[in-house]
């Protein structure tokens, strides 16, 4: 296991950027609204999502702009995603709708005084995001505002950089990344993309029984009792990265009783994280402890969702268990909890979501003592392709804004090898006891638990 440096100061840009254009579909599109889903429409999905690519030069490529085959193939591509181009409106019940206006998409042109070399050999969050992705006064909000936010960054050598940022509620992470490997299709020259998109939004939609008929605590809502003194209380967190290739992930999988078997390495990670975590955090043992895990539900319909279907269909259910036990347990303890959690989503299961949306208000995400992670992997981010190759890195733009999350991301060392960074937020003193704690886990030798 390597540790990144905690807290690195994010690279000093010299960036000149021109105003906002708003980047229109390329043919017209229909005018309608189209309600979001009772998916979509979660309070706990109500905010702006960044991502970011990082693109070397390629000779082949020669007097191509990417500004220009970035803004072009975006206008096209939103002629096949056009509700990207509209604006949200509330309805009844607070109901999300887009309005399809076809206002378009601002887009930002930059020039970075910096070659892909001045952010390190080994390109990892964070990054200097407000260089990157301009934050356009006015757009944060839900009604009304830009759903999705595009900024392609020159740089001295050649390569560039695209930021984006995108509103939760019309697509999850699967869904953006559709988006962005369309407008690549596109820019290389395709005339519609691959995969067409798929709206479809009354599938996720609640019926006229609106029975809720699993338990959600994922859901359940708490007083704010020492809340702020926990985790979240973000003024006094500290920031580390951890990778973990396959001698990690390995050294974890020996804490694994031989008995059990058939788990992945999202779920001895998950397990390994959310048991030194409890452990680094020092709660009462009987206090309850919650992991929510995100799961593609795509497949768990009948039959499944269309393969272009862009919105949210993720269900984010709670591993719940008292603290202590999840201290002083095995690992078979934890991984059983959460294969029995996993078990759970099923195509009733997110109807029972989409039920419990409509009848009690869209409640948030649960908080407190919750540790949430999201295996952000697969979704796409290291194909988008605009023709000058897949990206040196592709990825959220920032490595834990959520304090309580821990994203789980693609990373290519410098021999080339494929490792996953997590990010953690944590404490100081509760860091250095989940490293110690972790360190056991995987019981190296210290040389090789660096930092970068």
């Amino acid at each position: 296991m390597a540790l990144m440096a905690q807290d690195t100061a994010p690279l000093v840009l010299n960036v000149t950027r021109g105003e906002p254009e708003l980047v229109c579909p390329a043919e017209p599109t229909p005018r309608e609204l189209k309600p979001l889903s009772d998916i979509d429409d979660q309070e706990g999905l109500r905010f702006q999502m960044p991502g970011i690519m990082f693109y070397r030069a390629d000779p082949s490529m020669e007097g191509k702009d990417p500004v220009k085959v970035v803004k072009d193939a975006l206008a096209k591509a939103l002629v096949f995603f056009y509700p990207y181009a509209g604006r949200l409106v509330e309805g009844p019940k607070r109901k999300l709708i887009v309005d399809c206006t076809g206002e378009g998409v601002p887009f930002i042109e930059a020039e970075a005084d910096a070659t892909l070399e001045d952010f390190g050999d080994e390109i990892h969050p964070p990054f200097p995001l407000e260089d990157l992705l301009y934050d356009i006064p006015g757009t944060d909000g839900m009604l009304g505002t830009p759903l999705f936010i595009v900024q392609v960054t020159r740089l001295r050598c050649g390569g560039f950089i695209v930021a984006i940022r995108g509103n939760h509620v019309i697509a999850d992470g699967t869904g953006v990344m559709q988006l962005m490997n369309a407008v690549g299709e596109l820019g290389r020259g395709f005339t519609t993309p691959s995969v067409p998109p798929v709206w479809d939004r009354e599938r996720l939609t609640a019926k006229k029984s609106t029975k809720v008929t699993f338990p959600h605590p994922e859901y359940d809502q708490h007083e704010e009792v020492n809340h702020h003194d926990s985790v979240n209380n973000q003024a006094n967190l500290v920031q580390q990265s951890f990778l973990f290739g396959p001698t990690e992930l390995a050294a974890l999988r020996r804490n694994v009783p031989p008995h059990i078997k058939q788990f992945s390495s999202f779920d001895i990670l998950s397990a390994s994280l959310w048991r030194c975590r409890t452990i680094a955090l020092g709660l009462d043992p009987e206090e309850e402890v919650r992991l929510l895990f995100a799961v593609n539900a795509r497949n768990k319909f009948n039959p499944p969702l269309a393969k272009g279907y862009y919105g949210n269909a993720c269900a984010f259910p709670a591993v719940c268990a008292r603290a202590g036990d999840i201290c002083h347990n095995d690992m078979a303890y934890i991984l059983d909890l959460i294969r029995s959690t996993k078990k759970e989503v099923n195509e009733e299961y997110m109807r029972s979501i989409m039920n419990l949306m409509v009848t009690n208000d869209r409640p948030e995400f649960t908080v407190r003592q919750t540790y949430v992670v999201s295996d952000l992997r697969h979704l796409g981010f290291a194909d988008v392709d605009f023709g000058w190759g897949k990206p040196v890195y592709g990825g959220p733009a920032s490595n834990g804004s959520v304090p309580d999350a821990s994203f789980f991301i693609t990373f290519m060392n410098k021999k080339g090898d494929n490792m996953i960074m997590v990010p953690i937020s944590l404490p100081p003193t509760a860091m250095d006891v989940f490293v110690k704690e972790l360190r056991a886990m995987i019981d190296i030798y210290p040389s090789t638990f660096n930092h970068f």
